[in-house]
């Protein structure tokens, strides 16, 4: 880890990042404000950060502080509840100006969803207070070395009263700056369960060693678990997850697709402004301008007809689960909202690797030099779209509509 990755309480023994103040956010247009002033604090320095693998702290601590955090939890618990429809909007306001600013937090959402079905209403109660109090869920779910991202080697075991925890994760976006670390991991029964570890816990490590090229400061890498103790009042029995009809997967898919949006939003803008102040235009277009070649116009307006199009079919996905969230979740109304995801989450994995290929074609041999750093939309679009493969959205889409196939339970789909 470089010295200006690395914040000044980070060391071999784990220590909490401080825990700041957060407002509680009222309502929707609050949550977009909220969403639209952090956007404009982390462009400034976006791309900077992702040359120097510059972890975003000031930024995340301003996503906490602003409440942001905690918009998803229901009302009931005393947080803001917003739509779905708003998630994904802040998700993608925030990931137009920095993405993998917008991807830090996308698991913390995530769990928190689950928590509504799996925890008990006395976890409930914990959990989502404590986020609405400021603190930060990481994810240490995903393993190297297993034969698909199901399998799960980590092991919880009954220590007395209490459990210890042993195993090792990667791809643990978030955890490197939560206070609790959400760990999958199989219990003496065999079943999966989900424990929050509170950072500064003996035996646990996090080690910065995401070197992808792409969404760089993510910070994705490993989580150590090494005899951790934790609370049996803080082990989740996330198994029960799979035993009844739920939208933890269409939740889960609907932030990774706004996530996708902002990048190409991002690209799209990156790309107008550097045609409009730099290009130069080509010698048969016999103009005075590159914004007046007729080509790079025309271009310029299906890539915002297919960035539009990807950006509708996320509202009507939201709108969807909102719909669906809204009455008691069937078999039926849980496959209608894992589609509905899937129909936007196959227009923007394109789009965004689209705007972010097209960005160089239209702007010129210039824009690729390295003190612009455009290539960074197109490493973020790359990386990010590979959590999942889309040719299985594809898959989904035509089995659902085709032989009225439910697609699979779990959070791909």
């Amino acid at each position: 880890m470089s010295n200006l990755a690395k914040p000044p309480f980070q060391s071999d023994l784990d220590i909490a990042p401080p825990l700041l103040p957060a407002q509680v956010l009222c309502n929707d247009a609050q949550a977009l404000d909220a969403a639209h002033a952090l956007a404009k604090a982390a462009r400034l320095q976006a791309g900077l950060r992702d040359q120097q693998r510059r972890l975003p702290w000031a930024e995340i601590e301003q996503f906490s502080r602003s409440g942001l955090g905690s918009i998803s939890i229901p009302r009931e618990y005393g947080g803001p509840q917003v739509s779905f429809v708003t998630l994904a909007e802040v998700f993608a306001i925030i990931s137009a100006a920095d993405p993998a600013l917008g991807q830090i937090p996308q698991n913390h959402f995530g769990i928190l969803h689950g928590l509504q079905s799996a925890a008990s209403e006395a976890q409930k109660k914990v959990l989502f207070q404590r986020v609405l109090d400021g603190w930060r869920i990481g994810n240490a779910g995903p393993e190297r070395g297993t034969k698909n991202t199901l399998e799960l080697k980590a092991r919880i075991t009954r220590d007395g009263d209490d459990f210890i925890l042993n195993g090792q994760k990667f791809y643990s976006t978030g955890a490197l700056f939560a206070h609790w670390v959400a760990v999958k991991a199989l219990n003496d029964d065999g079943q999966q369960v989900m424990a929050f570890v509170q950072r500064g816990s003996h035996g646990l490590r996090i080690v910065d060693d995401w070197s992808g090229f792409g969404q760089r400061t993510t910070a994705s890498g490993t989580v150590l678990l090494n005899n951790v103790p934790v609370a049996a009042d803080l082990v989740v029995e996330n198994w029960r997850l799979g035993q009844v009809p739920n939208i933890q997967g269409a939740v889960s898919q609907l932030i990774q697709a706004a996530i996708d949006v902002g990048i190409a939003q991002g690209a799209l803008e990156d790309t107008q402004r550097f045609v409009r102040e730099h290009s130069r235009p080509w010698i048969d277009a016999k103009v005075e301008r590159a914004s007046d070649d007729p080509y790079v116009i025309a271009d310029i307006g299906k890539l915002h007809i297919e960035l539009h199009a990807a950006q509708a079919l996320l509202r009507k996905a939201g709108q969807v689960l909102d719909h669906i969230s809204a009455a008691p979740i069937t078999e039926q109304s849980a496959a209608h909202a894992s589609i509905a995801v899937a129909h936007a989450k196959v227009l923007t994995t394109e789009v965004s690797l689209l705007v972010s290929e097209k960005l160089f074609e239209l702007a010129g041999s210039r824009a690729t030099l390295a003190e612009f750093n455009f290539d960074r939309h197109w490493r973020n679009a790359r990386v990010h779209t590979l959590h999942d493969p889309v040719r299985w959205k594809y898959h989904a889409i035509g089995a659902w509509h085709l032989n009225g196939k439910l697609p699979a339970r779990h959070s791909w789909i």
